[in-house]
């Protein structure tokens, strides 16, 4: 009880070195996930604390942060103040502080939010969420695309500034599609032992981030080809807005069969060029060149390149399958 007492104290009042808690606003934020991977599942209510942004890369200055409203904004920084207060607990107590991280309830592993601790060469001494992995060997850890996580967990942690943000490409065991990840890390120091602190963020509650190798072109040749990068109406989740983004090729000597779209449109072309045909008048095409197209018009794009045309279509609202028709001759 208190090791408790004293964690939410640091939570609360902040370091010597550390500005004190920020606006009341703040101060309730839950920090929201639900998958689990490296430490287990995240969600957390704590008070934040103003302080220099935890990154490994180049990033805005923290005073800029600190304007962020989202959700985002707040959980970030609550993990990241969660995380720290660990550290200044296991700087005091050692690892008689594991067990309380450990029991389910507490402050460190409730409500699907849980700190793990890892030594210096990466073997995992504490994770409430899956107690099977402690004294495993994480530092080989590699996410989704072979990325060397825990190489970077203890890079990061054991740099000159101590903590930093890694971000990675996840995949559970039993979930065909990875999704994207963070990870918050700190070093602590005790009895002249170095430990590692952590604790996941997953960005897959905030952000959509897809690449276009991962989405799938529809249509055949000489038709509509589009890979859809973003449209709220497949994603299983809510976000708030209302517009569409694809990615359309037409290869050199092909054209895009002749369709209409019931809603402006606009494309962004990538690469190539070509001639795009909007109610009969002709547009010359080119990289860098944005088009918009009004509601209701006829388009027919043509590629006179000897490159495959690239572009971007944007639609508001979001494209849908009433939205467009294919317009062929009846033979």
């Amino acid at each position: 009880m208190l090791a408790v007492a004293f964690f939410l104290g640091i939570l609360t009042s902040g370091g010597k070195d550390e500005t004190p808690a920020v606006s009341t606003e703040l101060e309730n934020e839950n920090v929201s996930s639900n998958v689990s991977g490296v430490a287990g599942t995240v969600q957390a209510e704590v008070k934040s604390e103003i302080s220099e942004p935890a990154v490994s890369k180049p990033a805005p200055d923290p005073l800029i942060l600190e304007k962020g409203e989202s959700k985002l904004a707040g959980d970030r920084k609550n993990i990241e103040s969660k995380v720290r207060a660990t550290v200044r607990l296991i700087e005091v107590q050692g690892e008689e502080l594991f067990p309380s991280l450990r029991k389910e309830g507490s402050p460190w592993f409730q409500d699907g939010f849980c700190i793990f601790v890892w030594t210096a060469d990466g073997t995992q001494v504490v994770c409430p969420s899956n107690r099977t992995s402690e004294g495993k060997a994480m530092k080989g850890l590699v996410d989704a695309d072979g990325k060397p996580i825990g190489e970077l967990f203890i890079e990061t942690a054991l740099s000159e500034k101590g903590e930093g943000w890694v971000e990675y490409n996840w995949q559970e065991i039993n979930n065909s599609e990875p999704f994207r990840k963070c990870t918050f890390v700190k070093k602590a120091s005790f009895g002249g032992k170095t430990y590692i602190v952590g604790a996941d963020l997953y960005l897959e509650n905030y952000i959509v981030c897809r690449n276009l190798d991962a989405c799938k072109y529809t249509g055949e040749p000489g038709k509509l080809q589009i890979a859809e990068l973003l449209n709220p109406q497949s994603l299983d989740k809510n976000i708030d807005l209302n517009c569409s983004i694809a990615h359309s090729i037409v290869e050199p000597g092909k054209n895009a069969a002749p369709h209409l779209v019931k809603n402006p449109e606009i494309h962004y072309i990538l690469e190539g060029q070509g001639l795009l045909y909007i109610d009969g008048i002709p547009v010359e095409i080119r990289p860098d060149q944005l088009i918009y197209i009004p509601a209701g018009s006829v388009q027919d794009t043509y590629n006179t390149g000897n490159t495959t045309l690239k572009f971007l279509i944007i639609n508001q609202p979001a494209r849908s399958a009433n939205s467009t028709e294919i317009l062929e001759l009846k033979k």
